[in-house]
């Protein structure tokens, strides 16, 4: 029997959607899901500590969110054009795969010209291709060093939040929408179940023998690009680069070997292990690119439990986590948060998969 998108639907209050972070990281809910008795739980993410042993293993996505989303203006017309930088195809020439809105006025051969709040110009790019309808590959055109080019994007660059927060991103975003782990500069969307993790809740759980091991997988927007199907089976995932180095592999695999709990912090995590498995059902070490779509129903090959957010209505965040948790299990969880006003999605609160 197919699975259809349908089935991954549900009605939320606008009012849940988180706008804001917790004053606290770790003092976010948590709810905790035994898949074993069906069992749930509500708590307080920093309880966390409770559900772990030493010599259990978390896997961690160490992406770091760069200020994605530019404002600048149009030659001769002075048109204020919103660019969203996507990837970097090249960093010696500069080249950038970007969105452009609004796209229509932006031709091969524009140039674009992006000033501080002082109106100083701090850069200027042209327009070398048409990608998609509102794709574009762009040029910057600066004659400085690397450095002083990656500072003044830094400047212009605003903190690319989802388009559910309804404010513009502001100093706190900076900070918060970013995990205090974040390393590998390369992500346009925070993995956001790392976003509950403090330092001091890291300290504990060191303390406490937890074991850690780092991957990295660059979130692309096509986390949030609707899926169009029904049938699932026929969905395509946008391909996202991912890497797997040979000491998360050892902890993890060492870990695995001795029976102990392995979780993975988040999706974007999960989506990176499952894409680097070995014959053996191990996890193998590997950097590339993966376009991975997670859906019931999945054999998981490395991971026994899961940390993960509150997802949007029929996105394939949500349809991953019903693949590990049970689709009848997670429409219960749902509900239950609801019920007892969970804040959702990236600012949201999280659940523990058992």
């Amino acid at each position: 029997m197919r699975t259809k998108l349908s089935q991954f639907n549900y009605e939320l209050d606008p009012s849940l959607i988180a706008q804001y972070p917790a004053p606290n990281r770790d003092e976010s809910k948590l709810m905790v899901l035994h898949r074993d008795t069906g069992k749930i739980e509500h708590k307080m993410f920093k309880d966390i500590l409770d559900y772990f042993d030493e010599k259990d293993v978390m896997i961690f996505n160490n992406t770091k969110v760069f200020p994605a989303r530019m404002f600048g203006r149009k030659e001769k017309t002075g048109a204020k054009i919103e660019v969203f930088l996507l990837r970097e195809l090249n960093p010696d020439q500069r080249l950038w795969d970007v969105l452009v809105d609004p796209a229509r006025k932006i031709r091969v051969g524009n140039k674009l010209y992006f000033m501080d709040s002082k109106d100083n110009e701090l850069l200027v790019a042209e327009v070398v291709d048409n990608t998609t309808s509102r794709g574009r590959t762009i040029r910057f055109l600066f004659d400085g060093t690397d450095e002083e080019f990656r500072t003044n994007l830094n400047k212009l660059g605003n903190t690319p939040l989802p388009k559910y927060i309804n404010r513009e991103s502001e100093d706190i975003d900076r900070e918060r929408y970013q995990t205090v782990y974040a390393k590998e500069l390369g992500a346009v969307a925070a993995p956001t179940a790392g976003l509950h993790f403090s330092e001091g809740l890291l300290k504990r759980l060191e303390i406490k023998g937890v074991e850690f091991a780092e991957v990295t997988l660059h979130v692309g927007l096509g986390t949030f690009r609707p899926i169009e199907v029904e049938d699932l089976s026929k969905h395509k995932m946008d391909a996202e680069y991912f890497k797997v180095g040979q000491e998360a592999a050892d902890i993890v695999n060492k870990g695995k070997l001795d029976g102990r709990r392995i979780c993975a912090v988040g999706t974007t995590s999960m989506r990176a292990i499952e894409s680097s498995v070995s014959a053996e059902s191990l996890l193998k070490p590997v950097e590339g690119w993966t376009n991975l779509f997670v859906y019931p129903p999945f054999e998981f090959h490395i991971a026994n439990s899961m940390i993960t957010n509150f997802h949007l209505p029929k996105s394939s965040l949500l349809i991953m986590v019903s693949a590990f948790a049970g689709i009848d299990f997670i429409k219960e969880a749902y509900k239950e948060a609801i019920k007892h006003k969970y804040r959702f999605y990236s600012y949201g609160d999280a659940m523990l998969i058992l």
